[in-house]
């Protein structure tokens, strides 16, 4: 369950970001999201906050939590899984 958890949250930071030629193979699972790793910024986190809601139910309730969730593809499937409704 939670290896396919993180491979579906791979697929969604490619499908919500568009980033094409990119597979969720390609991606890291400890690897940061922002800076050195993928390489994201704040506006990928508003669109994956979006898509989150969308696919998984859950809510990133303000910055600070958006912080620790958005670490790496394994915290972001730790939070949904935890989260979702």
């Amino acid at each position: 369950m939670a290896d396919q958890l993180i491979e579906e949250v791979k697929q969604l930071i490619i499908d919500a970001l568009r980033i094409e030629g990119m597979t969720p193979a390609e991606i890291d699972t400890d690897a940061p999201l922002f800076g050195e790793g993928l390489g994201l910024d704040s506006i990928d986190a508003l669109q994956l906050v979006v898509a989150m809601e969308k696919q998984y139910g859950v809510v990133v309730p303000d910055a600070a939590t958006g912080t620790k969730v958005f670490q790496s593809v394994r915290t972001v499937a730790d939070f949904v899984a935890e989260n979702r409704k």
